[in-house]
């Protein structure tokens, strides 16, 4: 046994990725690295980081919507000092956004007719994804649609922190704010928000108050030259080859400097850095001597804010409204459980997590001490559900 978990149990998680994902070509690899009261209890890396080359420990990868908590917790820092305050309207900090209004027709080649929201949004309709706003990619609505024509959330587009909001601003809500839930773009103008509320830029924010007081050494918007080497490549899901080329280590996206620091998607990281990440949320918001963020303030982060209760499938409108998120709140940037039996997988309630788009994740679980950090690079992370499958074995590996 190691810190309570049955190690031949824990072993089973490499079997199953390597017999499952790794053989069959479905993923191009995976590491799984699994704590318990702060101490590492498993680690694997199988597959190949690039044609060739083993998956190592210290691989980096792109963590896309894993970077939400991160500025989620940035933000609660400057609610925390009271430069800003949950209610505060979006509009106080970000004026482009006094005319934006609900959409109610039009769109394509017809203009768009809207009506003035019911109420504004608000600071805690961004991190609770009930502002209104959306995502091109869930081609829904002439909204969405409206996203992906002006690029707002194409990571190659050639923004600043000024022009996206600016843009965003002249594209219809969804829906009023506070009404329903709608993954979106929200974090993204939260990083802005923070750029402006401490008049640097955001990746800076991130670095001085999380990154260096946490030792998380590899985690950034951009790879740096000298550790190219480390970047593993990234996959998309093709239904007859399995996958195809998405962004290569040597040639990445990654690796080049933007005009735009994407606080919804746009981080690299490792799975040591993710870890020390998690490790001051198990901690309540301190890793060794170091706060980063209040106990009571984590806690009602991590509490369900789903206007009125009840879970994601009542109140999503988009993605996550599937019948696997019931049971599953959502709080102020992490997916919460509210119920197990509901959410038809072993855990906790009240553990909390997310994960990204290229199939990476991360778990919290108070109640038994257990941090899980998951890595691959695959898109959709919607293609397979190694996540769910993943933290079934770590918690049927408990063993005290």
């Amino acid at each position: 046994m190691s810190h309570g978990f049955d190690t031949g149990r824990l072993d089973r998680i490499p079997a199953f990725l390597q017999a499952k994902y790794v053989d069959t070509g479905r993923l191009p690899h995976a590491a799984t690295l699994v704590s318990r009261r702060g101490e590492v209890a498993h680690l694997s890396c199988i597959g190949e980081a690039r044609p060739g080359d083993a998956l190592k420990e210290d691989a980096i990868f792109r963590i896309a919507s894993m970077t939400k908590p991160i500025t989620s917790i940035a933000f609660m820092m400057l609610v925390e000092e009271g430069k800003v305050a949950l209610s505060d309207p979006l509009t106080k900090f970000c004026p482009e956004f006094k005319d934006t209004g609900v959409f109610v027709a039009g769109g394509g080649n017809v203009p768009f007719l809207t009506r003035p929201p019911t109420q504004p949004i608000r600071m805690v309709d961004l991190l609770r994804h009930t502002s209104g706003l959306t995502y091109g990619f869930q081609e829904r609505t002439p909204v969405d649609a409206a996203y992906r024509k002006a690029r707002i959330d194409d990571f190659d587009a050639d923004y600043t922190m000024d022009s996206f909001i600016a843009d965003l601003a002249k594209i219809p809500l969804q829906f009023d704010p506070g009404a329903h839930w709608n993954y979106s773009m929200a974090t993204d103008v939260l990083g802005a928000v923070i750029e402006r509320i401490e008049g640097k830029p955001f990746a800076q924010v991130l670095q001085e108050r999380i990154f260096a007081p946490l030792g998380m050494v590899d985690t950034g918007f951009k790879v740096p030259a000298d550790q190219q080497h480390r970047l593993t490549d990234c996959y998309a899901f093709d239904p007859r080859e399995k996958m195809k080329p998405f962004d290569s280590g040597d040639r990445s996206r990654w690796a080049k400097d933007r005009s735009f620091h994407s606080g919804g998607g746009g981080l690299a990281s490792t799975l040591h850095d993710y870890h020390r990440f998690c490790l001051m949320l198990l901690g309540g918001g301190k890793l060794g001597d170091v706060r980063i963020i209040g106990r009571k303030t984590l806690d009602l982060m991590t509490s369900n804010h789903l206007v009125g209760g009840g879970d994601l499938t009542q109140h999503s409108v988009g993605i996550f409204s599937e019948d696997e998120n019931a049971g599953v709140g959502f709080g102020l940037g992490f997916a919460v459980t509210l119920d197990p039996a509901s959410a038809g997988i072993p855990g906790s309630a009240g553990d909390f997590y997310w994960g990204g788009m290229f199939s990476t994740g991360f778990f919290v679980d108070p109640v038994e001490q257990i941090c899980m950090v998951f890595m691959t690079q695959l898109m959709p992370s919607s293609t397979y559900a190694v996540r769910r499958e993943v933290k079934t074995l770590v918690h049927a590996a408990i063993d005290d």
